[in-house]
């Protein structure tokens, strides 16, 4: 089971970072933070590479707000250096829940256990 765990790691990008980004963040990477979530950032000697190691599943919307900005060059110095200012509205951050069943449906949804009754709906019918 472990060469087959291994061979899957080395193949897949879907389940955590390939041989070779591993070989290459091993190579050239320098450990520039981490965030919450675990998911370590990374940037090569001359900055013109920045990349995100994801602590589990890779998904875009896993990024932390903090760090999106920097991975995509909005800012040059990355929040370990100069945190953000937040407001005090500022939710913390959440993953993409499309797909899931934590994703919002509204009050009449067939999603819904109890879906309300929509009075105000009448559906449409050719004549």
């Amino acid at each position: 089971m472990g060469l087959i765990n291994s061979l899957l790691k080395a193949f897949t990008w879907w389940d955590g970072q390939t041989l070779n980004t591993r070989l290459f963040t091993w190579r050239k990477g320098e450990k520039v933070g981490e965030d919450p979530q675990g998911n370590v950032y990374y940037r090569n000697a001359d900055d013109s590479k920045r990349w995100v190691i994801f602590n589990g599943e890779i998904e875009a919307s896993r990024i932390d707000p903090d760090w999106h900005g920097w991975i995509h060059r909005t800012y040059d110095e990355p929040p370990t250096d100069k945190p953000l200012v937040h407001k005090e509205w500022e939710k913390p951050h959440q993953e993409n829940l499309t797909g899931t069943m934590l994703a919002y449906a509204p009050a009449g949804s067939i999603r819904r256990e109890n879906p309300a009754d929509r009075g105000d709906y009448e559906a449409w019918s050719p004549e």
